[in-house]
Protein backbone atom coordinates (compact mmCIF):
# COMPACT_ATOMS: atom_id res chain seq x y z
CA UNK A 1 0.00 0.00 0.00
CA UNK A 2 2.83 2.38 0.84
CA UNK A 3 4.49 1.68 -2.52
CA UNK A 4 1.24 2.47 -4.33
CA UNK A 5 0.93 5.78 -2.48
CA UNK A 6 4.50 6.72 -3.39
CA UNK A 7 3.88 5.84 -7.04
CA UNK A 8 0.68 7.90 -7.14
CA UNK A 9 2.43 10.82 -5.52
CA UNK A 10 5.28 10.65 -8.06
CA UNK A 11 2.78 10.44 -10.92
CA UNK A 12 0.90 13.47 -9.63
CA UNK A 13 4.12 15.47 -9.34
CA UNK A 14 5.19 14.48 -12.85
CA UNK A 15 1.81 15.54 -14.22
CA UNK A 16 2.05 18.88 -12.42
CA UNK A 17 5.55 19.54 -13.81
CA UNK A 18 4.42 18.58 -17.31
CA UNK A 19 1.47 20.97 -17.01
CA UNK A 20 3.81 23.74 -15.89
CA UNK A 21 5.94 23.12 -18.99
CA UNK A 22 3.00 22.92 -21.40
CA UNK A 23 0.89 25.89 -20.31
CA UNK A 24 3.41 28.63 -21.26
CA UNK A 25 4.66 26.71 -24.30
CA UNK A 26 1.13 26.57 -25.70
CA UNK A 27 0.68 30.30 -25.19
CA UNK A 28 -2.02 29.96 -22.54
CA UNK A 29 0.12 32.13 -20.25
CA UNK A 30 2.88 34.53 -21.26
CA UNK A 31 6.33 33.10 -20.61
CA UNK A 32 7.38 36.50 -19.28
CA UNK A 33 5.02 35.95 -16.35
CA UNK A 34 5.14 32.18 -15.98
CA UNK A 35 8.23 30.52 -17.52
CA UNK A 36 8.20 26.80 -18.39
CA UNK A 37 9.30 24.26 -15.81
CA UNK A 38 12.56 23.64 -17.70
CA UNK A 39 13.59 27.30 -17.42
CA UNK A 40 12.74 27.36 -13.72
CA UNK A 41 14.80 24.18 -13.23
CA UNK A 42 17.73 25.80 -15.06
CA UNK A 43 17.47 28.90 -12.87
CA UNK A 44 17.35 26.68 -9.79
CA UNK A 45 20.54 24.90 -10.89
CA UNK A 46 22.25 28.28 -11.29
CA UNK A 47 21.09 29.39 -7.85
CA UNK A 48 22.47 26.27 -6.20
CA UNK A 49 25.95 27.07 -7.52
CA UNK A 50 25.80 30.65 -6.20
CA UNK A 51 27.24 31.29 -2.74
CA UNK A 52 24.78 34.16 -2.20
CA UNK A 53 21.93 31.63 -2.38
CA UNK A 54 23.38 29.52 0.42
CA UNK A 55 24.01 32.62 2.51
CA UNK A 56 20.37 33.66 2.08
CA UNK A 57 19.20 30.15 2.92
CA UNK A 58 21.33 30.16 6.06
CA UNK A 59 19.91 33.54 7.11
CA UNK A 60 16.35 32.26 6.69
CA UNK A 61 17.03 29.08 8.64
CA UNK A 62 18.74 31.06 11.40
CA UNK A 63 15.75 33.34 11.89
CA UNK A 64 13.39 30.36 11.71
CA UNK A 65 15.30 28.19 14.19
CA UNK A 66 15.99 30.91 16.75
CA UNK A 67 12.46 32.26 16.62
CA UNK A 68 10.93 28.79 16.88
CA UNK A 69 13.17 27.82 19.83
CA UNK A 70 12.28 30.98 21.75
CA UNK A 71 8.56 30.58 21.00
CA UNK A 72 8.49 26.91 22.06
CA UNK A 73 10.31 27.50 25.33
CA UNK A 74 8.23 30.57 26.20
CA UNK A 75 4.96 28.94 25.12
CA UNK A 76 5.46 25.76 27.13
CA UNK A 77 6.62 27.55 30.28
CA UNK A 78 3.86 30.16 30.08
CA UNK A 79 1.21 27.52 29.37
CA UNK A 80 2.19 25.36 32.33
CA UNK A 81 2.49 28.31 34.73
CA UNK A 82 -0.83 29.84 33.66
CA UNK A 83 -2.54 26.47 34.06
CA UNK A 84 -1.22 25.42 37.46
CA UNK A 85 -1.22 28.76 39.30
CA UNK A 86 -4.66 29.26 40.88
CA UNK A 87 -6.86 31.91 39.18
CA UNK A 88 -4.08 32.87 36.74
CA UNK A 89 -5.87 31.19 33.82
CA UNK A 90 -9.00 33.24 34.49
CA UNK A 91 -6.99 36.44 35.00
CA UNK A 92 -5.13 36.10 31.69
CA UNK A 93 -7.92 34.68 29.51
CA UNK A 94 -9.14 38.03 28.19
CA UNK A 95 -5.60 39.25 27.50
CA UNK A 96 -4.73 36.08 25.58
CA UNK A 97 -7.93 36.24 23.54
CA UNK A 98 -7.19 39.89 22.70
CA UNK A 99 -3.55 39.43 21.66
CA UNK A 100 -3.80 36.07 19.90
CA UNK A 101 -5.89 37.19 16.87
CA UNK A 102 -3.59 40.12 16.04
CA UNK A 103 -1.91 39.24 12.70
CA UNK A 104 1.85 39.14 13.00
CA UNK A 105 2.23 41.10 9.76
CA UNK A 106 0.48 43.99 11.49
CA UNK A 107 3.57 44.25 13.70
CA UNK A 108 5.89 44.83 10.73
CA UNK A 109 5.91 48.65 11.16
CA UNK A 110 6.76 48.18 14.84
CA UNK A 111 9.53 45.71 14.01
CA UNK A 112 11.04 48.09 11.46
CA UNK A 113 10.78 51.00 13.90
CA UNK A 114 12.54 49.05 16.66
CA UNK A 115 15.15 47.04 14.77
CA UNK A 116 15.21 48.12 11.12
CA UNK A 117 16.18 45.28 8.79
CA UNK A 118 18.14 43.34 11.41
CA UNK A 119 17.59 39.73 12.40
CA UNK A 120 15.74 40.93 15.50
CA UNK A 121 12.92 42.23 13.31
CA UNK A 122 12.45 38.73 11.89
CA UNK A 123 12.64 37.20 15.36
CA UNK A 124 9.98 39.56 16.70
CA UNK A 125 7.47 38.46 14.05
CA UNK A 126 8.41 34.78 14.15
CA UNK A 127 8.25 34.54 17.94
CA UNK A 128 4.96 36.41 18.16
CA UNK A 129 3.24 34.22 15.57
CA UNK A 130 4.67 30.91 16.80
CA UNK A 131 4.24 31.56 20.51
CA UNK A 132 0.45 31.39 20.38
CA UNK A 133 0.47 28.03 18.59
CA UNK A 134 2.46 26.46 21.42
CA UNK A 135 0.78 28.32 24.28
CA UNK A 136 -2.79 27.41 23.28
CA UNK A 137 -1.94 23.75 22.73
CA UNK A 138 -0.15 23.63 26.08
CA UNK A 139 -3.17 25.12 27.82
CA UNK A 140 -5.41 22.51 26.21
CA UNK A 141 -3.00 19.74 27.18
CA UNK A 142 -2.83 20.74 30.83
CA UNK A 143 -6.61 21.14 30.93
CA UNK A 144 -6.93 17.54 29.70
CA UNK A 145 -5.14 16.11 32.77
CA UNK A 146 -7.29 13.52 34.53
CA UNK A 147 -8.48 15.02 37.87
CA UNK A 148 -8.46 11.54 39.42
CA UNK A 149 -4.80 11.07 38.49
CA UNK A 150 -4.01 14.54 39.86
CA UNK A 151 -5.73 13.81 43.19
CA UNK A 152 -4.08 10.40 43.41
CA UNK A 153 -0.67 12.01 42.96
CA UNK A 154 -1.48 14.51 45.69
CA UNK A 155 -2.63 11.75 48.04
CA UNK A 156 0.69 9.95 47.56
CA UNK A 157 2.51 13.09 48.62
CA UNK A 158 3.97 14.11 45.26
CA UNK A 159 5.12 17.70 45.20
CA UNK A 160 4.37 20.27 42.51
CA UNK A 161 7.38 19.44 40.36
CA UNK A 162 6.78 15.69 40.67
CA UNK A 163 3.13 16.10 39.63
CA UNK A 164 4.15 18.22 36.67
CA UNK A 165 6.73 15.64 35.60
CA UNK A 166 4.75 12.42 36.11
CA UNK A 167 1.12 13.48 35.65
CA UNK A 168 0.82 16.76 33.80
CA UNK A 169 3.65 16.45 31.26
CA UNK A 170 2.76 13.01 29.82
CA UNK A 171 -0.80 14.20 29.25
CA UNK A 172 0.17 17.57 27.77
CA UNK A 173 3.06 16.34 25.59
CA UNK A 174 0.90 15.23 22.60
CA UNK A 175 -0.72 18.67 22.58
CA UNK A 176 2.66 20.38 22.92
CA UNK A 177 4.09 18.43 19.98
CA UNK A 178 1.10 19.43 17.86
CA UNK A 179 1.76 23.04 18.80
CA UNK A 180 5.45 22.71 17.91
CA UNK A 181 4.60 21.21 14.51
CA UNK A 182 2.17 24.03 13.75
CA UNK A 183 4.61 26.63 15.06
CA UNK A 184 7.41 25.28 12.83
CA UNK A 185 5.34 25.94 9.70
CA UNK A 186 4.13 29.34 10.92
CA UNK A 187 7.70 30.36 11.83
CA UNK A 188 8.93 29.68 8.28
CA UNK A 189 6.04 31.63 6.76
CA UNK A 190 6.73 34.64 8.97
CA UNK A 191 10.49 34.47 8.46
CA UNK A 192 10.17 34.62 4.68
CA UNK A 193 7.38 37.22 4.87
CA UNK A 194 9.53 39.46 7.06
CA UNK A 195 12.46 39.15 4.66
CA UNK A 196 10.18 39.86 1.69
CA UNK A 197 8.51 42.94 3.17
CA UNK A 198 11.17 44.37 5.49
CA UNK A 199 14.19 43.49 3.38
CA UNK A 200 15.98 41.48 6.04
CA UNK A 201 18.63 39.12 4.64
CA UNK A 202 17.26 35.75 3.52
CA UNK A 203 15.29 33.95 0.83
CA UNK A 204 12.45 36.46 1.02
CA UNK A 205 14.81 39.32 0.21
CA UNK A 206 16.25 37.34 -2.71
CA UNK A 207 12.73 36.74 -4.05
CA UNK A 208 11.96 40.47 -3.83
CA UNK A 209 15.22 41.38 -5.60
CA UNK A 210 14.52 38.87 -8.38
CA UNK A 211 10.99 40.25 -8.81
CA UNK A 212 12.08 43.90 -9.03
CA UNK A 213 14.89 43.05 -11.47
CA UNK A 214 12.51 41.08 -13.74
CA UNK A 215 14.48 37.86 -13.19
CA UNK A 216 11.26 35.82 -13.34
CA UNK A 217 12.74 32.28 -13.64
CA UNK A 218 15.05 32.99 -10.69
CA UNK A 219 12.09 34.30 -8.69
CA UNK A 220 10.10 31.11 -9.30
CA UNK A 221 13.18 29.02 -8.51
CA UNK A 222 13.51 30.70 -5.12
CA UNK A 223 9.78 30.21 -4.49
CA UNK A 224 10.25 26.50 -5.22
CA UNK A 225 13.11 26.41 -2.71
CA UNK A 226 10.86 28.02 -0.09
CA UNK A 227 8.20 25.40 -0.80
CA UNK A 228 10.69 22.55 -0.54
CA UNK A 229 12.01 24.00 2.71
CA UNK A 230 8.49 24.07 4.13
CA UNK A 231 7.95 20.46 3.06
CA UNK A 232 11.17 19.32 4.73
CA UNK A 233 10.32 21.19 7.92
CA UNK A 234 6.86 19.62 8.05
CA UNK A 235 8.24 16.12 7.45
CA UNK A 236 10.94 16.68 10.06
CA UNK A 237 8.43 17.98 12.61
CA UNK A 238 6.19 14.96 12.07
CA UNK A 239 9.17 12.62 12.47
CA UNK A 240 10.18 14.28 15.74
CA UNK A 241 6.57 14.12 16.91
CA UNK A 242 6.33 10.38 16.22
CA UNK A 243 9.61 9.68 18.01
CA UNK A 244 8.71 11.82 21.02
CA UNK A 245 5.29 10.14 21.27
CA UNK A 246 6.36 6.58 20.44
CA UNK A 247 4.83 5.49 23.76
CA UNK A 248 1.49 7.20 23.09
CA UNK A 249 -1.48 5.17 21.90
CA UNK A 250 -2.17 7.49 18.96
CA UNK A 251 1.27 6.86 17.46
CA UNK A 252 1.23 3.13 18.25
CA UNK A 253 -2.15 2.83 16.55
CA UNK A 254 -0.89 4.75 13.52
CA UNK A 255 2.13 2.45 13.18
CA UNK A 256 -0.03 -0.64 13.60
CA UNK A 257 -2.36 0.50 10.82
Amino acid sequence: MKGVNVALGAAGLAAFLALGEAVPRLGLVKEAYFPPTSRIAGALADEVTDSAFWQALGDTLTGWALGLAIAVCAGVVAGVVVSIVPYLREATASTIEFLRPIPSVALIPLAVLLYGTELRSVLLLVVYASFWQVLIQTLYGVQDVDPVAEETARSYGLGTWARVRHVLWPTALPYVMTGVRLAAAVALILAITAELVIGAPGLGQQIAVAQTSQAVPEMYALIVVAGLLGLLINVGARTVERRALAWHQSVRGEVAV
